[in-house]
């Protein structure tokens, strides 16, 4: 927690790791961890990292450890539905708001956020417009530091990264039940062969993200889900990649 301990001179003591996971799929929910650390008293956390890095029996294991190890914890959600009327940030910061609200309401109060990657998607828009969705009641207003490859290099980051993995993962496994042709069980909703080939002869379901050329050619490879290529681009040209 090298980064994250260089906020101690800015007056920070509890700080939320942020990451996501969900945003490159065709289907199912985007879902974004919290996990909050103590900078006054926490130590390190043997085997967490990114959870791409991490097979899916040792992110298993691992999710309860972080739960315990972290001074507060949430995944929030955004459907593929609200994902289709929102476009992917806005519903990226729906699900980030959706945790935030629980980390709130389980009594802790972050000092400020250290987020993946380098947009601030977390932090509410400015001014809203007619066309704007409307803002949950309780959205995140902490400073937010964002940092590339921040899942690779901050031990608060990866850890949010990996219960939001789990808990992602858990519920394309239930969904899977409802519609097991296209292997959600495996690839947990991206773009596998098997998944294009059973979209392209059944089309999509309510869980598919419609609003998406979902077999246009804005599909590439891009970085592995459990072994399988991921699509390295989103609709409206923008560059995404899974977690």
């Amino acid at each position: 927690m090298r980064h994250e301990r260089s906020f101690k001179a800015q007056g920070v003591r509890y700080l939320a790791g942020v990451d996501e996971v969900g945003r490159g799929a065709l289907a199912g929910p985007v879902s974004v961890g919290i996990a909050v650390v103590d900078l006054e008293r926490q130590k390190s956390l043997a085997g967490v990292r990114d959870s791409k890095l991490l097979a899916p029996a040792e992110r298993e294991r691992l999710e309860p450890l972080v739960r315990r190890w972290s001074v507060a914890s949430a995944v929030g959600h955004a459907s593929a539905q609200e994902i289709d009327a929102l476009g992917i940030i806005a519903a990226l910061r729906l699900a980030g708001t959706r945790a935030w609200h629980d980390i709130l309401a389980g009594g802790v109060t972050p000092d400020m956020v250290l987020l993946d990657g380098s947009h601030n998607w977390l932090s509410p828009a400015g001014q809203p417009s007619l066309f704007d969705p409307p803002v949950p009641d309780v959205a995140c207003d902490a400073p937010v530091h964002t940092k590339v490859k921040a899942d690779m290099q901050c031990l608060s980051v990866a850890a949010a990264s990996v219960i939001a993995k789990v808990e992602r993962d858990r519920t394309m496994r239930e969904l899977h039940v409802e519609y097991p042709d296209f292997g959600w069980d495996i690839n947990k909703g991206y773009a596998t062969a098997l998944h294009r080939d059973v979209l392209r002869a059944a089309g999509p379901t309510p869980y598919h993200r419609v609003s998406w050329r979902l077999l246009g050619g804005e599909l590439q490879d891009g970085e592995l889900q459990d072994g399988e290529p991921d699509p390295g681009g989103l609709p409206g040209g923008e560059d995404s990649a899974e977690d």
